[in-house]
């Protein structure tokens, strides 16, 4: 049975105790202090499956704010929670009292010796950018979890963090030199053997003094440490005494993975190991779960660096996604049960391919010849450590409220019981009446397994603690850790008694109450736990239900309702990600949690609840958290889960928009594509805007368009010629093509689309010219009435657009188009408007223009005579539309047609002028801030004379209102480089 337990302070009294404490904080700090309810329902939940809403959000720039903060909350009575990147799955950074930020500021690198290889950094230093650092002097920091991306020191000192390859490194606790930190009153202290201090502690005489009843504690319990204390290498439950009866102990590895609930944190130095030139891997087949794990023990013997699995789920799952179908099919042969990933790393490139051959015999001696494949290219290995490090969000990106649930999910047995241990927790979840997902470090006996529940219902949070109890005595008769990466949090803490036993379990309270003698840090974890099934602990708490809104502007069917497509959100913040992909821009212009995926879908989740008042969902408070967002739609693509914040925010200003009014910008931007065929009878008045400075701030005090932002220039736009299309002109062949005209290259960049049509007629294709059945305006998809929340007017357009089309493309036609936003309407919210067959019929047979020339000449259906351009160097940016719907690759295939042109594509995020966002004079700043964050600096570097190719309008306008240079649509530069019939 599990430890004894105790239930969590509640908000409202951690905020009776605080009183006044707001105040204090602000005058004392010179980071920043937040208590708004939105901002605190943000930073009440991690990465797993608990809610803890806090009193208040510290967000500090110094070891001093740390202090200070330590001090006044411990004379208000307030218990403080250090946090990092809050991706824990175990509930580690959230409590009741004050949550300390320490990735927005405190986040820098301190010392570096690239001789040595050390270096001392904040706790707030995201480990992919401390890598990115060393990287270039041959060093890296070789304990990788799977969230390298976002994940911080601080946090992985606290949870004593492992990763991929610690079969080869080990984990945090064997690459930690030194720490310093604060006791709970803020006073400093060091431990560590950086060579400067005789009794490992520095600081203080109270820090030598809890040094010696440190050590004077392990040896006194040395017998009981080397009797239970597992004998794995993945074990970080409990805390680290182990490492205090060594010959020469480290006391910073008693820091090491205890959560904050010692010291907090305000320096880690680390130990960095040497970059290996060369990496291969070996993808493993097998035709079932246990003869994977049957084999895992040899696949280690021949000292591979990383045995990693990915099981049936994720081969399942994974092929639905579209970041992940390609890479999948690319290393998977036939239909395997599951795979085993096989790393080797070295100098010797010649003798790693010899490793390869020696698995491949190791496999046919095990009954599996054939079974692997190869991956020699770091490209091609780069693609599927992506698909192995988004395992979890893989198999999280079940729809529907049963998902994979963690609280078992990283026990390690030695490899020899993996095999029997593993079947015998399948039995348990059978017996439960569930089934569970695996994946992870196979090579040190530690998967990952996460058995599927319904954390909403009672039954389920029952069944869990039965699996939690049944799974512990298991780990326990096969020798193992209950906690082998992720740590205690509140998911494990209970199970440290039974595991560990009476008497560590008390010499671990002496060491809490050591430091922290009035239970003021992260109280309720490792020693006197909160309960694991304390539903009131829990995000989806008794009496959780969406209430708003009650009924829906778009089709959610797909994810059982809206606020099933906002809780497909399991806060694992891949969208802190700080470097490629594209998300999420905004977030990463400002760092802020209010404007990252996770925090919109956080504020979106508690205010459609009720959590956070009646009227939440459609306050100006989240109007404020929604406006940075510039749907780009990465996290539609680059969140493993699907969350969608673009076609949220539509929903969203739909009803904030029909209770608050909308503002003269948004009417005039939606109404867009209905007045433009006047407003370009109009235009030289019209542009005088830009030319007049009065006129500019005039437009800024009305209308809310920044004086600082030129406009796009009125000009005679595009109109087609010729007679009207019938569908019985279509011949159903490849060459039948619509040309869809969008209202930007119509109004604005007729160019464009002339040069669409000679290249279109150049490849052979036949343009059928459709007109609406009445009335002179356009076909429009909707995007600006969207934009703005007009889902009615929206819905209209479509409705329109699709009765047109429609009749063409059942007879065959493609429709064709330039703007990236405008095309790839019809492929998404066209169905979420009007869902039926007759949106998927549109939406399957719409192309951008790129992607219908790379199909066609792939297929050597057609072929275009392309001059060659003797070397010119062409820079490619792409729109966030295009990258969301994988279409990227269509533009470089059609330009790396063209003979002689040099495609550099650039590594960018969202531009930044994203539609309509980037006039706004609330929004020009950061609209300029994510254009610097990469676009900018790497057109600043390209030569004069470079192409610039952008297919977004608001691409190109941004380069030219930003830089003063010339960006053009991929079709341009097709058509320019055309030969000349004879």
């Amino acid at each position: 049975m599990a430890g004894t337990a105790q239930t969590a302070q509640s908000p409202r009294a951690a905020a009776r105790q605080g009183a006044g404490l707001p105040r204090r904080l602000a005058e004392a700090l010179q980071g920043d202090v937040r208590f708004d309810a939105f901002t605190r329902g943000r930073y009440a939940t991690d990465a797993s499956i608990y809610q803890i809403t806090p009193a208040g959000v510290v967000l500090p720039r110094s070891a001093d704010d740390i202090a200070a903060t330590l001090r006044i909350a411990a004379e208000h009575g307030v218990p403080v929670t250090m946090r990092g990147g809050g991706t824990s799955q175990n509930g580690q950074p959230i409590g009741s009292g004050l949550v300390v930020d320490c990735a927005r500021h405190f986040n820098r690198m301190l010392a570096y010796d690239a001789e040595a290889g050390t270096i001392t950094v904040e706790p707030g230093m995201v480990l992919e950018r401390l890598n990115t650092r060393v990287k270039a002097d041959g060093w890296f920091f070789p304990v990788e979890p799977s969230t390298a991306t976002r994940c911080t020191i601080g946090g992985m000192a606290g949870n004593n963090s492992c990763g991929a390859r610690s079969l080869r490194f080990g984990k945090m606790s064997d690459n930690v030199i030194a720490m310093e930190a604060l006791f709970h009153d803020g006073a400093p202290f060091g431990f560590g053997l950086t060579g400067n201090e005789a009794s490992g502690a520095t600081g203080s005489a109270r820090a030598e003094e809890i040094a010696r009843r440190m050590r004077a504690l392990a040896a006194d319990n040395r017998a009981e440490i080397e009797r239970m204390y597992p004998k794995v290498q993945r074990r970080v439950g409990g805390y680290n005494l182990d490492a205090l009866i060594e010959a020469r102990p480290n006391l910073a590895h008693l820091l090491v993975g205890s959560e904050g609930t010692l010291a907090a944190t305000t320096s880690v130095t680390l130990k960095l190991s040497r970059l290996p030139t060369h990496r291969v891997m070996g993808v493993c087949h097998f035709p079932s779960f246990r003869s994977a794990m049957e084999t895992t023990k040899a696949i280690v013997e021949l000292d591979p660096v990383a045995v990693e699995l990915v099981d049936n789920n994720v081969l399942v799952l994974g092929a639905d996604i579209p970041l992940f179908r390609t890479t999948l099919a690319d290393i998977t042969r036939g239909r395997p049960n599951c795979l085993l990933l096989a790393e080797f790393a070295g100098d010797d490139l010649a003798a790693l391919k010899r490793d390869l051959k020696r698995l491949d015999a190791c496999m046919g001696d095990h009954g599996f010849p054939g079974a692997v494949v190869e991956v020699v290219e770091p490209a091609r290995q780069r693609s599927v450590w992506e698909v192995r490090e988004a395992c979890l969000n893989i198999m999280m990106s079940m729809k529907g409220d049963a998902k994979p649930v963690s609280f078992i999910e990283d026990c390690a047995v030695p490899l020899e019981h993996l095999a029997d241990y593993t079947d015998a927790v399948t039995e348990v979840f059978t017996k439960h009446g569930t089934r569970g997902t695996w994946y992870a470090h196979a090579s040190v006996g530690c998967l990952h397994v996460r058995p599927i529940l319904d954390m909403k219902k009672e039954g389920d949070v029952a069944r869990m603690r039965a699996i939690a109890e049944e799974t512990s005595e298991l780990v326990r008769r096969y020798k193992g850790s209950y906690s082998g990466e992720h740590g205690d949090g509140i998911s494990r803490s209970e199970y440290i008694a039974p595991l560990f036993g009476e008497r560590l379990t008390r010499a671990f309270e002496t060491v809490k109450d050591t430091f922290d003698p009035d239970n003021h840090l992260n109280p309720g974890k490792i020693v006197r736990p909160l309960r694991m099934d304390d539903r009131s602990l829990m995000r989806f708490a008794p009496g959780y239900a969406v209430t708003q809104p009650m009924e829906t502007a778009l089709d959610w069917s797909e994810w059982g309702g809206f606020g099933g497509a906002v809780e497909m959100c399991n806060n694992n913040g891949t969208c802190r990600k700080l470097a490629g992909g594209a998300m999420c821009p905004s977030y990463r212009a400002t760092r802020e949690e209010q404007h990252l995926t996770r925090g919109r879908a956080n504020s979106l989740r508690l205010a459609i609840s009720g959590q956070l008042g009646p009227e939440a969902f459609t306050s100006h408070e989240m109007k404020r958290t929604l406006d940075l967002c510039v749907s780009c739609k990465a996290c539609r693509r680059e969140c493993p889960t699907g969350v969608d914040m673009a076609r949220m925010k539509v929903e969203f200003l739909h009803h904030y928009h029909a209770r608050h009014g909308l503002p003269l910008k948004e009417r005039l931007i939606g109404e867009l594509p209905r007045y433009a065929g006047v407003a370009a009878l109009l235009a030289p008045l019209l542009n005088l805007r830009d030319k007049v400075p009065a006129l500019a701030k005039l437009s800024e005090r009305a209308a809310g368009l920044s004086a600082r932002r030129t406009l796009p220039r009125w000009r005679r736009p595009w109109g087609e010629t010729g007679e009207a299309a019938h569908p019985s002109d279509v011949a159903g062949e490849f060459r039948d093509v619509i040309l869809f005209g969008d209202t930007f290259n119509r109004a604005f960049e007729r160019e464009n689309l002339e040069a669409a049509e000679r290249v279109l007629r150049a490849a052979g294709y036949r343009i059928h010219r459709v007109y609406p059945p009445s009335g002179r305006r356009p076909l429009c998809c909707g995007r600006t009435y969207l934009a703005s929340g007009q889902t009615d007017r929206a819905r209209a357009e479509a409705r329109r657009t699709l009765d047109t089309l429609l009749p063409f493309v059942r007879a065959g036609a493609r429709v064709v188009g330039l703007e990236p936003s405008c095309l790839l309407t019809f492929r998404d919210e066209f169905g979420a408007l009007l869902p039926g067959e007759d949106a998927r019929a549109l939406a399957a047979s719409s192309l951008l223009i790129e992607e219908l020339l790379a199909a066609d000449l792939a297929a050597g259906r057609i072929a275009l005579p392309l001059a060659d351009q003797g070397g010119r160097v062409a820079h490619l940016h792409g729109h966030c539309h295009q990258k969301s719907f994988g279409a990227m690759g269509a533009v470089e295939t059609v330009l790396r047609a063209v003979p002689g042109l040099d495609v550099r594509v650039i590594e960018s995020s969202c531009c930044g002028m994203a539609g309509a966002f980037g006039y706004g004079a609330a929004t020009i700043d950061a609209s300029l801030a994510m254009a610097e964050l990469s676009l900018f600096p790497a057109l600043r570097a390209a030569g004069p004379d470079d192409l610039v190719v952008a297919d977004g309008t608001s691409c190109r306008h941004q380069i030219q209102d930003g830089l003063k240079r010339e960006a053009e649509h991929v079709v341009r530069v097709l058509d320019r480089a055309l030969v000349p019939r004879q």
